[in-house]
């Protein structure tokens, strides 16, 4: 009989406006926009005036950035989309694959960093060359 070891993974019930946005690939002030926009979002404040958003705010605003971003959405409509997903989808075919959504914006991610090491390697190779050639 063998036991199966089981790994508890550390839930973590609130993130800081720096990690929500290192998660979406956005600026802080994209953020504090879109609370403005979407009543929706009303993450918790912290003593003084620090946000905490929980995984529902995070997968909230994946949703919004979906729709304004992808799906290219103006605000007013990605304000109806979350109103009334299910009539919008049926009228527009709107339909949120989330895991995909997650996967492209990893692999953009991905290739903006591999652009910025081929810019360095090639500027490197560049200096190199002239340095030899003096």
């Amino acid at each position: 009989m063998t036991i199966k070891s089981i790994t508890l993974q550390k839930t973590k019930y609130y993130y800081t406006m720096r990690e929500v946005c290192n998660i979406l690939d956005v600026k802080p002030h994209v953020l504090r926009f879109w609370e403005t926009q979407f009543p929706q979002l009303n993450p918790k404040r912290k003593e003084g005036s620090n946000r905490r958003y929980t995984q529902k705010d995070i997968q909230l605003l994946k949703k919004i950035q979906y729709l304004l971003y992808e799906k290219k959405f103006k605000i007013k409509g990605a304000k109806k989309a979350l109103r009334n997903v299910e009539d919008i989808s049926m009228k527009e075919n709107v339909q949120i694959d989330m895991k995909s959504y997650e996967n492209r914006r990893a692999l953009k991610r991905l290739r903006n960093k591999l652009a910025e090491l081929k810019n360095i390697t090639s500027n490197f190779v560049k200096e190199t060359e002239t340095s030899s050639d003096a």
